[in-house]
C-alpha cells in the first residue's frame, strides 16, 4: 500500500509514520496498538490519522487509489469512536464538544485535565480525569460488542490509558484478550511504564518522541499562521508540546519572563517575601501546562547565561533582548553553578505534574537557588527539599 500517511497534516514523528506505512503496506493489522510520547507531541493527531488510514478515510493521511470511503474525516465516519478520560461529573454533551473542536484539528487541547473549561482562559485549574469503570461499561464496552456498518473495523481510540483505574484496566483487559475480527483499538499514552504488563504486552508499540524546536517552529508556521519571530520564540519555549504552544501568548509570554527574571533576583537576596508573593502568584494564576511552560522559559533563561558565560557572544543568546540583564548577571555572579541551576529547573516539572503544591516547589527552588548563584553546594540534600521550609518562615 503506497500512501504518504499524516502528511497532510501530522507534525514531525518521522520514524513513526515510516513505521505505520509498514503495516498499512504489509497488510497485517493487529488488533490493538499503543501510542506512546511526551504531552502535545500528536498522539492523539496520530491515532485518529491510523483509524482514517484503515477505514480508507482520505484526509490526514493521502491514501491515493487505496481510498474507499465518503466520509471527510474520522469525525463522521460511523466506525470510528473515540474516549477520552473525564472526570465524575462530565456529561456526554460535554464530551461531544470536546470532540467538535479536535474533528477541526487534530491536535487541538480537549483532555478536562489540560484544558478544564473550553470557555474560560487558560488560567483555569486543572482537573481530575480518568476511565471510572461505570465509563467503561455504559459507553466503551458496548460499543466493542459492534459491526463494522461500513468500514474496513470498529475502531475505538481511547487516549492518556494510564488514567484507567485498576478495576476499569482489568475489565478493558477481557477485551483485549478476546477481541473480535473486525475490531481494532488504538490507546495513547503519556506514561508507558505505568501500564499494566498484560496489557502492553497485547498491544504492538509506536512510540513518537520530543518535537524539535524546528517542528514545532514549521507547524506554528505552516498550520497556526504565526510569524516566524513569533514562531521562533515560542517553539523555543515550548519544551517540545506543539499542541500546548498554541495557546500562548507571546506577550504574556514576556511578562511572565520578566517575572521569572525577578524571581532570580529575589532568590539570590533571599527575599522571603518577594519569594513568596511570586510563587504564590503562580500557583494561582497558572495551570500546570502554564507552570511547566514557566520552568522552560527559566531555562532557556540559564542556558542563555551558560552560553553568554562560555562564548561571550551576544548572537548566539535566544532572549537576545534580555542581553543586559543577562551581562549584569554574568558579570556578579561568575561563579553560579548553572548546570546544577538548570538540573533543579528539570526536577520541579515532575512535581507540579503530580499536582504538587506550585508554591512550595517554586519557594524550595528559591533557596537552592539561592546558594547555587554563590557557586556553593546547596546545605540540604536533594532527597530532603522539604528541610527548606521550617528555616524560610522562621
Amino acid at each position: 500500500m503506497n500512501i504518504d500517511f499524516g502528511n497532510r497534516r501530522l507534525i514531525g514523528q518521522d520514524r513513526a509514520k515510516e513505521q505505520i506505512q509498514r503495516m498499512l503496506a504489509s497488510e497485517r493489522i493487529g488488533h490493538a496498538y499503543l501510542i506512546s510520547g511526551p504531552s502535545g507531541v500528536g498522539k492523539t493527531a496520530f491515532a485518529l490519522g491510523l483509524a482514517e488510514a484503515i477505514n480508507g478515510i482520505d484526509h490526514l493521511s493521502d491514501l491515493k487509489e487505496y481510498a474507499s470511503s465518503k466520509k471527510s474525516s474520522w469525525f463522521t465516519h460511523p466506525d470510528i469512536h473515540i474516549f477520552i478520560p473525564k472526570p465524575t461529573s462530565a456529561k456526554m454533551d460535554e464530551l461531544r464538544s470536546r470532540l467538535e473542536l479536535l474533528a477541526e484539528d487534530p491536535y487541538e487541547v480537549i483532555g478536562f485535565a489540560q484544558r478544564p473549561s473550553l470557555e474560560k482562559d487558560a488560567s483555569s485549574k486543572n482537573l481530575q480525569a480518568f476511565y471510572p469503570v461505570d465509563y467503561f461499561r455504559e459507553e466503551i464496552r458496548p460499543v466493542a460488542r459492534l459491526r463494522p456498518n461500513e468500514g474496513n473495523r470498529v475502531v475505538i481510540i481511547m487516549t492518556q490509558v494510564e488514567t484507567m483505574r485498576k478495576e476499569t484496566a482489568n475489565a478493558f483487559l477481557k477485551l483485549l484478550e478476546e477481541p473480535s475480527d473486525r475490531l481494532m483499538f488504538i490507546l495513547t499514552t503519556e506514561s508507558y511504564e505505568s501500564l499494566l504488563p498484560t496489557i502492553t504486552s497485547r498491544c504492538q508499540h509506536i512510540a513518537l518522541g520530543t518535537l524539535s524546536p524546528k517542528e514545532v517552529e514549521t507547524g506554528l508556521i505552516d498550520v497556526d499562521g504565526l510569524s516566524k519571530e513569533n514562531a521562533s520564540y515560542l517553539a523555543r519555549v515550548s519544551g517540545g508540546n506543539y499542541a500546548m504552544t498554541r495557546f500562548y501568548d507571546v506577550s504574556r509570554l514576556k511578562e511572565d519572563r520578566e517575572t521569572m527574571v525577578n524571581f532570580l533576583r529575589l532568590s539570590y537576596s533571599q527575599d522571603a517575601l518577594g519569594i513568596s508573593r511570586i510563587a504564590q502568584d503562580w500557583q494561582s494564576s497558572l495551570n500546570i501546562e502554564g507552570l511547566i511552560s514557566l520552568t522552560n522559559l527559566m531555562e532557556m533563561y540559564v542556558r542563555d547565561l551558560m552560553v553568554y558565560q562560555e562564548t561571550n557572544n551576544e548572537t548566539l543568546i535566544t532572549n537576545i533582548d534580555q542581553v543586559e540583564s543577562i551581562k549584569k548577571f554574568i558579570s556578579a555572579l561568575s561563579d553560579a553553578k548553572l548546570e546544577e541551576m538548570i538540573a533543579e529547573i528539570d526536577a520541579t516539572r515532575p512535581m507540579l505534574r503530580q499536582n504538587v503544591s506550585a508554591k512550595l516547589i517554586f519557594t524550595v527552588l528559591a533557596l537552592r537557588f539561592s546558594t547555587l548563584m554563590r557557586g556553593l553546594d546547596t546545605p540540604i540534600p536533594k532527597t530532603e527539599n522539604w528541610k527548606h521550609l521550617p528555616a524560610f518562615v522562621e
